[in-house]
């Protein structure tokens, strides 16, 4: 564990002990080395050469009709987000872990969009959708469906495109197919749109107790739950939760 410089300052809460400040001040130095370290990933991510040329301009299905992919950029601009969120049209209900993801990136969509064009798509049609946008509160998000293109095959929002060896180190079953929760930002220069950045963590082996973690960055609920003494644990967030029952009244004694 490395330490912090002995000239940092420290805070010093009430009560706390020698032994506390101490692992303190040194996880510290490592949380300072972790934000280091996030800034150093964001500048290869930036650095990245010319993505792909984007294979044809896809049409999705939007609100108000038909839009191209080229269209959703918008005011000029030249960077487009994509979420691809697991809802098909196969299954009754959206997927727990998009759902509450994207809770929280409803709240944040007007302010993305000062700075880039972002949508969220789904294979089922267009009006499942927007029920479900509607269950959940959303009101800030894009939303489109794909069920009538190959995007999400092309940009692995499914893994109807993995090799065979991707499946294996994967442990996908055969004949088996799954919506998968990417991320995919594009670039646009004149006419031209390149893939500039996946996010494929969604597709590397799962070290033990690191499961996906690919969009931990962007989810509110994993990093606030990285900061309790319980940890994220087993929790698995779903669609629906029961009220809190009110305590008992006890009884005044006579």
């Amino acid at each position: 564990m490395k330490t912090a410089p002995a000239e940092l300052q420290h805070l010093k809460f009430p009560g706390e002990s020698a032994a506390y400040r101490a692992a303190r001040n040194a996880l510290l130095a490592e949380e300072m080395e972790l934000r280091r370290q996030i800034e150093r990933v964001a500048e290869h991510r930036r650095a990245l050469p010319p993505g792909g040329k984007v294979p044809k301009d896809y049409v999705f299905e939007g609100p108000e009709g038909p839009v191209k992919m080229s269209e959703l950029f918008t005011r000029g601009r030249k960077t487009l987000a994509v979420y691809s969120f697991m809802f098909g049209p196969d299954v009754d209900e959206p997927c727990t872990g998009c759902a509450h993801f994207l809770d929280g990136l409803d709240g944040a969509a007007e302010h993305i969009d000062q700075r880039a064009d972002f949508v969220v798509v789904a294979k089922s049609p267009l009006a499942r959708i927007l029920e479900v946008a509607r269950d959940r509160g959303w009101r800030k998000l894009r939303l489109l469906s794909c069920a009538g293109n190959t995007y999400d095959r092309d940009y692995f929002g499914d893994s109807t495109a993995l090799t065979k060896a991707m499946r294996k180190q994967q442990d996908f079953k055969p004949g088996i197919e799954w919506d998968m929760p990417i991320f995919n930002v594009f670039r646009r220069e004149g006419r031209t749109i390149r893939h500039f950045w996946g996010s494929e963590l969604l597709y590397v082996p799962a070290e033990p107790g690191q499961e996906y973690r690919h969009d931990d960055l962007l989810d509110p609920l994993w990093n606030f739950l990285d900061l309790t003494p319980e940890g994220r644990g087993d929790f698995d967030p779903q669609l629906k939760y029961e009220a809190p029952k009110p305590p008992a009244r006890r009884r005044r004694r006579r």
